[in-house]
């Protein structure tokens, strides 16, 4: 640590004992980031923001209970009295699970398998403000940037509408009047457009779109 630069306080969220204890053996190793606490829980991590006041928080997307890592970051960003910045670290790339966390709020998102270098210089960059991101997923926002952004149809409208309130799809196809196997097809071109592949994960994009009331 250099004379004039106060170490990188970081806080780790992820569900996982066994990875937050690597996580922060690896960076006590770094002599410029010191590790104020650990959270297993997005709500956990909450409480300690606010109490530690750390720079940067290290968020895994998926957490086993309460809030997801994309939740916990919108609250914390859109907190006035949180001035951390948070960094995802995970192991999913999906378009969905990116697009998701950045209009979150996240200041970087990096993928578990980056080199610890990797890992420190983007720490450094995520608690001074400025964006930090794995190569594949670098590759992964430019390509999105240059793709046109998906419309959906009327009909598919009605159907992500139907997804938001937990309707199977034979009840979605008595909605509406189709078939089951017209539901089908339009949710294979919906979970297409918005890069899902699951219904949860449609709606979650839909809703960061506005593409749901």
């Amino acid at each position: 640590m250099t004379p004039d630069r106060a170490p990188v306080r970081i806080l780790v969220c992820d569900d996982h004992a066994v990875v937050r204890a690597g996580l922060r053996a690896l960076l006590d190793s770094a002599p410029d980031i010191e590790v104020v606490g650990e959270a297993g829980s997005g709500e956990e991590a909450l409480a300690l923001v606010a109490k530690l006041d750390p720079d940067v928080v290290l968020m895994d997307l998926q957490l086993s209970e309460g809030i997801d890592g994309v939740e916990t970051t919108r609250r914390l960003t859109s907190s006035p009295g949180v001035r951390a910045h948070v960094l995802v670290l995970t192991t999913y790339d999906t378009d969905a699970d990116i697009t998701r966390a950045i209009e979150a709020g996240a200041t970087g998102y990096l993928l578990k398998a980056e080199r610890p270098d990797e890992l420190f210089a983007a720490i450094h960059a995520a608690a001074e403000g400025r964006t930090a991101l794995s190569a594949p997923v670098a590759g992964r926002v430019m390509a999105g940037l240059r793709r046109p952004r998906p419309t959906l149809t009327d009909r598919e409208r009605d159907i992500l509408a139907q997804l938001a309130l937990g309707i199977g799809n034979r009840d979605i196809a008595r909605a509406l009047y189709i078939s089951e196997a017209t539901v089908k097809t339009h949710l294979r071109r919906i979970y297409d457009k918005l890069g899902v592949d699951t219904r949860a994960g449609a709606v979650a994009v839909a809703k960061e779109r506005r593409l749901l009331p």
